[in-house]
Order: structure tokens, then C-alpha cells, then sequence
């Protein structure tokens, strides 16, 4: 729990200035302690010099509302911590001042959580001869979260700053700040856009922000998408999501100048946690065949990707197969066999081009157990895989600091890069057709997110900085489920039935206007 104290003693600074922003403030607001304090090496990062409630922390200053930053009791590693708090809205930065450095790239690392609700919140490096660079504060009122934030210091001396601009009530805590040489940065910031090409046939429009038509897939790039994620089926039923669509849209993607990762689903319809049902026309084959038909068909379709002039970047191997795929085959309670339907794949991706990335996939990104249990089995059998791609929906599968353990663990156990092969967010809740929408009450929300276009957005950018975040330069970053999938009559969720509706528009990143989001802001997440 957050715990509230009374403050009985206040800092010396003035309180800042009704409505002044603090990133308005002067570059240098140097009182002689600060310059006194001035290092080159973070001073007090866990907050444990002073103990509980000292207004001002040992080797740090103040700015705005002081009396809303204090240490107390509680902390992430030790005993302290920072805190931002006050019972009327409050504006305060705590900063520390570093002269002295070597020019070069660093990385600022810091243990946080908050009760979410400010109008920002969030740490900062400024002052250091390029950029400020922001990392806003994750929501997450019990567990830690590690962010990072990397900054290029070119004039000898940063500033790292912790802000708060927030409402009456409104907490954020801060601890284990270490500020070291290196950087952290994401490589993918994609979306799947399987549903784009039949929403397009059955009139689907896309709309720039100012409401100009437009390709869909020009407009994702304008706001910095680099990687598109199709899914391929066996034979569907509706004929889109094939081998044919696969290539025609390939064309599209490439000729963004994106990457493309493919994921096969290894049936005619779709494979999650739930069903991994065989595609008609293997139904009837053994486990044998089973092996020779996955090799076939995934070295068919990359091998035609690769004859047109558009190799495919990464390859999934499997969608959601936590429990295995081509049921009953390839079940997870026959290892043996799913490690060689997985190996027959991996082998194909690697027959037709050796340096595309294979990746496994599972959901349930907060289940750190399940994870671990499933991958600990894929080693022990000789799975051969590149790269974990795991589902996260913060509405199913536990809160971000779940999330983060999770991602880091797989990282750091396997020694494989990691990324999140889907996620999404609402950013309204009612339905723009006659199907009830997977996620249509606000009790069914994230705390602390809620369901508006700026919500949407915050979720996305706090996902990939907990990606961004995982040790060693493992975490490559996130895609999201599902871009395009606008409300388009005879474009549901099911290839069987023109009718069906879709349940997921309204986590879409283009609105019911058809004009794009600004949430498409996430994608140019560093």
C-alpha cells in the first residue's frame, strides 16, 4: 500500500509558479548546494542516506511544490525510497545535477511505481548536450517496475530530473536510480495487419488524422511502423490470410520499406491457447506425414516470399502454442512429437533463408511459471529457435510487473531476445457493428488505463519501455494486435461466416471515423 504521511517539514525552494511547466524551467537553477553536490557519479540512488522523511534527499534538489517530494519508508532494494505525494494537485521535480562526465551514451536506470491519475509523470536526462529523453512512469500500484532511459552526453554534464505534474492524491515512487555507460533502444515497432486486405476488398477506408484517404499501410509508416505481421492459413475458408494473399501483401509491406514477420498458424482457421485444430486436408495424416506437411508448406510459402523479391525478416513457427499445435499430434503432452513438428518448421525457414529469425510464440506474457515450464521442456527436447515471442493482454494476463519478470526471465534463461508478438488496448468501449466487442466494460480495464485514445497510447508506450528495459539489449520490442481490423461488413472473425462481426474494433489503431489514432504516436517509441 501507498502510505500517506504528514509533512512536517519543508524545503527551502519556493513553490513554482502557478501553471509554470517544469520543463520550462531554466537549464541551470543551481542553488550552491546543488553545485557543491555536483559529481560525476549518481549520488544517494536508493534513497537510503537519510532515512524516512527527509523533505529533501541527500545529494538531490527540489523545484515546484517541495513539500510534495520526500523519502520514506518502503523501499524497492533497501529501506527508503523517493516519493511524490501530496492530498491537493502538486507540481515538483527532483533532480541531481552530474558535471564531470565523459562524453559518450548512458543509461539511466530506476526501480518505479505509481497510482497513475497525473497529468504526466515521469524521469528524465536533460541538459546533456543532445535531446531530453522521457520515460514515463509505468501504473503499477504493488509491484516494481525497472524503466531505462538512455541519453548521448556531449558537453560533460546531465541533469536527471523525476517529475510530477498530478492531481490531488495522485503518488508515484522511485528507487535504485544507477546511472551507467551504455544505451537501450527497441528495433520493432510493428503491427499485424492480416485483416487489411479483406477489409480493403469488402470497402474497408483508411483515413490520415486530418481525414484524408489513404493506403493504410503508408500512413502506419508516416507515424514510424517498421515491421508488419501477417498470419498465414492452410486453406481458409474465405480465401484471405493464404499463401496468395500472404505474397500480395509482402509486396506491400517491402515496398514500405518495412520488415515482414510471418506467422503460421499451421491450420485453416484460428490457432491460440484454445484450439489448434490440423487443416482439413492434413486432418487425416499421421505424425510422420504431420512433420513432412509443416516442413512443406512453411518452405512453400517463404520460398515463394523469397522468389519475389520480399524474404521474410522473422518467422513464427506456431501461434499461441502453449499447448503445442496440430492437436492431438503435437499436443504438449506428446514432447517428443511437438519438438519435431517444431524443428520440421525451423528447419524450412532456415532451407530457405538462413538468417530469418524463427521465433516460438506463447501467450499468457504474465505467467512467468507457464513460460518457463514450456520452454524448459523445448530445450530439454532440442527445440531450435532464435528468438520468444510472448502475447500480452494486461485485461488477461496479470499486471506489467508480471509482464516484466516474465519477459526478463525468458531473456536471461534461454539467452534469447525477446519481444511482444501481440498486444492491444481499447480505446473506446461501445461497438461500431452488432457484435459485443472482447472488451466492452471498464471493470474488464487495466487500472489506471482507461479506455480513451490517450489511454491506449500510454498503455503502448509503457509496454515498450518494459521491453526496452530487459537486460543485455534482449528486448527487440512490440507488435501490435490488431492495426487495420476496422468494423467492415463480411470482415469478422470468422472465415466460415460473412456475417460474423468483429469483437475488436474498438482496439484498432484507426477510429470509427476510419481516421487514424494519435496513438499511433507509440510506434515511434525509442
Amino acid at each position: 500500500m501507498k502510505f500517506h504521511p504528514r509533512r512536517t517539514i519543508r524545503a527551502l525552494l519556493l513553490p513554482l509558479a502557478a501553471g509554470l511547466a517544469l520543463t520550462a524551467l531554466p537549464a541551470q537553477t543551481a542553488l550552491p548546494a546543488q553545485t557543491a553536490q555536483a559529481a560525476s557519479t549518481l549520488a544517494n540512488g536508493g534513497f537510503e542516506s537519510d532515512g524516512t522523511g527527509a523533505a529533501v534527499p541527500s545529494g538531490w534538489s527540489e523545484y515546484g511544490d517541495t513539500a510534495a517530494s520526500y523519502t520514506e519508508s518502503g523501499g524497492h532494494g533497501g529501506s527508503y525510497r523517493l516519493t511524490h505525494y501530496a492530498s491537493s494537485a502538486y507540481k515538483v521535480e527532483t533532480y541531481q545535477y552530474l558535471s564531470g562526465l565523459t562524453n559518450g551514451t548512458y543509461t539511466l536506470t530506476a526501480w518505479v511505481r505509481s497510482g497513475g491519475g497525473q497529468n504526466s509523470a515521469y524521469i528524465a536526462l536533460k541538459n546533456c548536450g543532445s535531446s531530453e529523453q522521457r520515460t514515463d512512469l509505468p501504473i503499477s500500484s504493488s509491484g516494481w517496475i525497472r524503466i531505462v532511459t538512455p541519453i548521448k552526453v556531449t558537453n560533460n554534464q546531465c541533469t536527471i530530473s523525476v517529475n510530477s505534474d498530478a492531481n490531488a492524491g495522485n503518488w508515484i515512487n522511485v528507487d535504485d536510480l544507477t546511472f551507467t555507460s551504455g544505451t537501450t533502444s527497441t528495433s520493432i515497432h510493428g503491427a499485424d495487419i492480416s485483416s487489411l486486405a479483406k477489409s480493403e476488398a469488402k470497402g474497408g477506408v483508411y483515413r490520415t488524422g486530418s481525414g484524408s484517404t489513404g493506403d493504410a499501410l503508408a500512413i502506419l509508416k508516416s507515424y514510424g511502423m517498421n515491421y508488419a505481421r501477417l498470419k498465414v492459413w492452410v486453406n481458409p475458408a474465405d480465401g484471405y490470410n493464404n499463401k496468395t494473399r500472404v505474397l500480395a501483401m509482402a509486396k506491400r509491406i517491402k515496398a514500405q520499406g518495412m520488415k515482414l514477420l510471418v506467422d503460421f498458424h499451421y491450420s485453416d482457421t484460428w490457432a491460440d491457447p484454445g484450439a489448434q485444430t490440423k487443416p482439413a486436408a492434413w486432418a487425416s495424416h499421421s505424425y510422420s506425414q504431420l512433420k513432412t506437411d509443416v516442413y512443406n508448406h512453411t518452405y512453400d510459402v517463404l520460398n515463394a516470399l523469397k522468389a519475389q523479391g520480399t524474404t521474410a525478416d522473422m518467422v513464427q513457427v506456431g501461434n499461441e502454442i502453449n499447448g503445442g499445435m496440430l492437436w492431438s499430434e503435437g499436443a504438449t503432452g506428446n514432447w517428443t512429437q511437438l519438438a519435431g513438428l517444431l524443428n520440421s518448421g525451423y528447419d524450412a525457414v532456415k532451407a530457405v533463408n538462413s538468417s530469418t529469425v524463427v521465433a516460438l510464440h506463447l501467450a499468457k506474457g504474465g505467467d512467468k511459471a507457464g513460460t518457463e515450464w514450456w520452454f524448459d521442456n523445448a530445450v530439454a527436447k532440442g527445440v531450435k529457435f532464435d528468438a520468444i515471442g510472448l502475447s500480452y493482454y494486461g485485461y488477461w494476463h496479470g499486471p506489467l510487473s508480471d509482464f516484466q519478470t516474465t519477459l526478463d526471465d525468458a531473456a536471461a534463461r534461454y539467452g534469447k531476445p525477446v519481444f511482444v508478438a501481440e498486444t492491444a488496448y481499447p480505446f473506446r468501449l461501445d461497438s461500431d457493428d452488432s457484435l459485443t466487442n472482447q472488451i466492452d466494460t471498464t471493470g474488464e480495464l487495466v487500472s489506471g488505463y482507461p479506455a480513451t485514445v490517450a489511454g491506449q497510447t500510454k498503455w503502448m508506450n509503457d509496454v515498450a519501455s518494459i521491453v526496452e528495459a530487459v537486460p543485455n539489449g534482449r528486448g527487440l520490442g512490440v507488435f501490435y494486435w490488431e492495426a487495420t481490423w476496422t468494423a467492415v461488413t463480411g470482415n469478422g472473425w470468422d472465415p466460415t461466416d460473412a456475417t460474423s462481426g468483429n469483437g475488436w474494433e474498438n482496439q484498432a489503431l484507426f477510429g470509427y471515423d476510419d481516421k487514424a489514432l494519435s496513438s499511433m504516436t507509440w510506434f515511434g517509441h525509442r
